[in-house]
């Protein structure tokens, strides 16, 4: 069995849009902009999973927990890409590249900006984990599977022991920091989350239009096949009627 060492102290030590497995799991799950059976995907082995909206405090999230779990030596990064902050593309690009300047090396993501994560926190987790790319796979039979497969070479915890780094909410310093370096982002961000916002409403209210329709179609369908039914037993029958009379 692979070696494993203990997690920081109340780990998760990071709250946020997840859901936490066996904390000697060798897996981590992001499901980036999708909303998956997170605690199925626990269930199925995974230390944790949850989704991931943001570029830069939501990676940073993502990336405090598992480096303060030294067990954790994957994570799989799969279901939908987020429009315009693509959070999937920020995050592999992150573990490839690292920053410069605070930004993130590789991304076209609208603000990818690492304010609480220094050198040796990035460092720690490019060593720590391989990062398995499936995104836009929302499969859960892949899911698992990919979870098996990685369990099964598992090479034990990571040599250094679980490292702690404070995440600082929305709307703190963090925050603040980023609109230093350039005033219009967190305006951009807000427009994006907006944009995002409708064309969900607009998915939603286009699925709900496409189905009344399809519904009213097939009653007119239903309605047509009917009446052809009565007019062919007219048919059939009134000869039949007329030679009775």
């Amino acid at each position: 069995m692979a070696d494993k060492k203990s997690p920081a102290s109340g780990w998760p030590i990071v709250q946020g849009d997840f859901h936490s497995g066996d904390a000697q799991s060798s897996v981590a799950v992001v499901t980036m902009g999708s909303h998956l059976d997170e605690q199925g995907i626990c269930d199925a082995g995974a230390a944790i999973c949850g989704s991931c909206k943001t570029e830069n405090l939501g990676l940073e999230k993502i990336i405090a927990n598992i480096i303060s779990n030294p067990n954790i030596r994957f994570v799989i990064a799969c279901g939908t890409e987020v429009k315009g902050h693509l959070a999937g593309e920020s995050f592999i690009a992150l573990h490839a590249n690292g920053v410069e300047g605070g930004k993130i090396v590789g991304t076209k993501g609208a603000i990818p900006f690492i304010e609480n994560l220094d050198d040796a926190a990035i460092k720690r987790f490019q060593e720590q984990v391989e990062v398995v790319n499936i995104m836009e796979s929302e499969d859960m039979g892949a899911i698992t599977a990919k979870i098996n497969e990685l369990k099964g070479r598992d090479p034990g915890a990571f040599e250094g022991d679980a490292m702690i780094v404070e995440v600082k909410e929305e709307g703190g310093a963090a925050e603040v920091a980023v609109a230093g370096v350039n005033p219009q982002f967190l305006e951009i961000e807000k427009r994006l989350n907006a944009i995002e916002e409708n064309i969900e409403f607009a998915d939603a209210e286009i699925a709900q239009r496409v189905g009344r329709k399809i519904g009213r179609d097939i009653g007119i369908l239903y309605g047509l096949v009917a009446g052809l039914f009565v007019f062919v037993m007219l048919l059939v029958l009134l000869p039949k009627l007329g030679g009775l009379m």
